[in-house]
């Protein structure tokens, strides 16, 4: 199958070095400290943050750090198919890992010991590159919730395929078998806190793909600033500042 025409352009008519839309909201749950969705294209995460508050389990308080725990989710209507997915299977375990260990890279835990950060995130709906969006959606939460960081951490996916870098594959893309990168870095500082690689790639090769990530990571760490900024000035405006 052909997923880049003759023209340079992809299945959904984006260029190769093309991002898909990104969209984003803060407060959608009014019960969290802290809540997003995030949208890339057709993929839509929503994430709370509760914290940091009381450690539940005794056993677990730490007295250097805070504790932070993640929970990832897909809603059974997330995907074409309706199969129900079993609470806890292994990818959905694998996937909680991956966003609480990148989250972990970002949040100063030191300024929080004896106490612990719920991180939820639900998928609402799967088109391609549902980690990144957990991510950048797990950012924007804790931003909202006001829990310290290092920076933002941001993330995108990018891959190879008929010899073409491609930046921020969708589903079809990403199920085509061809080699794909999923990035999370932290901008200001430029330090990678996430990489995952499907498949091998050449070094050189491996390099573009690399960049092309690294540049979506830098357009969505804009994308949230952005809206964090906006999200301030309508707190000061409400506060009459």
């Amino acid at each position: 199958m052909e997923y880049v025409s003759p023209e340079g352009l992809r299945l959904d008519g984006r260029r190769p070095m093309e991002m898909r839309q990104i969209r984003a909201e803060i407060g959608a749950v009014s019960k969290a400290d802290g809540s997003a969705v995030f949208e890339m294209g057709n993929t839509k995460v929503i994430a709370a943050v509760y914290g940091p508050r009381q450690v539940q389990n005794k056993s677990q308080q730490m007295s250097d750090q805070a504790l932070v725990r993640c929970e990832y989710s897909m809603a059974n209507f997330s995907t074409g198919d309706r199969m129900r997915k079993p609470k806890g299977d292994r990818r959905s375990t694998e996937i909680s890992l991956v966003i609480r260990q990148t989250m972990e890279a970002c949040i100063l835990t030191h300024l929080m010991p004896h106490s612990q950060i719920d991180i939820f995130v639900q998928v609402l709906q799967a088109d391609g590159g549902t980690r990144s969006a957990c991510i950048n959606a797990a950012t924007l939460a804790l931003a909202d919730a006001g829990i310290p960081m290092r920076d933002l951490v941001t993330s995108c996916s990018a891959g190879y395929l008929n010899s073409t870098p491609l930046l921020d594959l969708n589903y079809v893309e990403d199920s085509a078998g061809g080699a794909d990168v999923t990035l999370g870095i932290l901008p200001k500082l430029d330090k990678v806190t996430l990489l995952q690689m499907d498949s091998k790639l050449p070094i050189d090769i491996l390099e573009n793909v690399m960049q092309l990530a690294i540049e979506g990571c830098k357009a969505v760490a804009n994308y949230i600033r952005e809206i964090l900024l906006e999200n301030t000035k309508q707190l000061e405006y409400r506060r009459g500042v």
